[in-house]
């Protein structure tokens, strides 16, 4: 199998362990409070990622990867405050709402993205792309909407959508240190943002889940945080950028897929009318996506 081949099966399998996440959460948030959960997904990433980059760092030869300076600090710390914040806003989220719904509100994180790198470091956005982000915004708030009765909104759908906000700032502070060693700063986001969030959760009161529970969180953090972003890193080296995103954008919709099997969820009409358009909107981006990045190569 060529390289490039291998690459599109580990941006698909980067999309599918990361799509499991909401889903499995779900059920394991019965057995461990929202910001404990939190606090051992990123610490399974984290754990996770340092055995393997000390196996990396044994068996790599030649030039090693550029690691982070005091220079990069600001955006680090950043990074890892946000990497605490959104994780358990997501959890509570997921508490309060099915996990169909929360996983297809996860494409309010490209959203928030875009609008950000707009904003504050002045990214052009396209006629197309702004399309997607209207079109995207607009099935979120379908997702979010509790019911014509009167006019109010989903509360566990606003704390994903505000934990995708969190993930757009934080998306916008790694791309400033993403030239560095992609190991270590998944290492960073694991250990500092779980340890972060477990600080809380003990300060908070919330209670330690049993030990069986613990190593379940841990694995589930390992697989959909750590192991998924490595696969996408290493997708993004024979692929590129886009061809990369484009293969990874299918985690929302597999999330959902998972959870009406999984979970037996039964989402509403608003749900597949929000999908739709969904859908679509991912289809505009990626298309978006691919013909910026093929301007970049005739530029070069």
């Amino acid at each position: 199998m060529n390289k490039k081949n291998l690459a599109v099966i580990y941006a698909i399998l980067a999309a599918a362990l990361y799509a499991v996440n909401i889903p499995l959460s779900k059920l394991l948030l019965s057995h461990a409070g929202a910001t404990m959960m939190a606090a051992f997904l990123y610490l399974g990433a984290g754990i996770g990622l340092t055995l393997y980059g000390a196996v990396e760092m044994g068996a790599r030869r030649g030039k090693k990867p550029e690691p982070l300076t005091r220079k990069e600090l600001p955006y680090t710390v950043a990074m890892v405050v946000l990497d605490i914040i959104a994780p358990i806003l997501l959890m509570l989220g997921i508490a309060k709402t099915n996990s169909a719904n929360a996983s297809l509100l996860n494409n309010f994180e490209i959203v928030a993205t875009s609008v950000i790198a707009f904003a504050l470091f002045k990214e052009a956005i396209s006629k197309r792309l702004l399309a997607a982000i209207l079109m995207v915004t607009a099935a979120s708030a379908i997702l979010s909407f509790e019911g014509a009765g009167a006019f109010t909104f989903n509360t566990g759908s606003l704390l994903v959508l505000g934990a995708c906000l969190c993930w757009g700032f934080e998306n916008n502070c790694t791309k400033m240190i993403s030239n560095k060693n992609s190991t270590e700063i998944v290492i960073i986001k694991g250990w500092f943002s779980g340890l972060g969030s477990l600080t809380v959760a003990l300060l908070t009161g919330e209670t330690v889940p049993e030990p069986k529970w613990i190593l379940a969180i841990l694995l589930l953090g390992f697989i959909a945080y750590g192991l998924s972003i490595k696969l996408y890193i290493m997708a993004q080296k024979y692929l590129g950028a886009a061809k990369t995103s484009a293969f990874y954008s299918i985690a929302p919709f597999l999330g959902a897929a998972f959870g009406m099997i999984l979970l037996r969820e039964r989402p509403g009409g608003q749900f597949y009318l929000a999908l739709a358009i969904m859908l679509f909107s991912t289809a505009v981006m990626i298309k978006d996506t691919v013909i910026r990045e093929k301007l970049q190569e005739d530029q070069t």
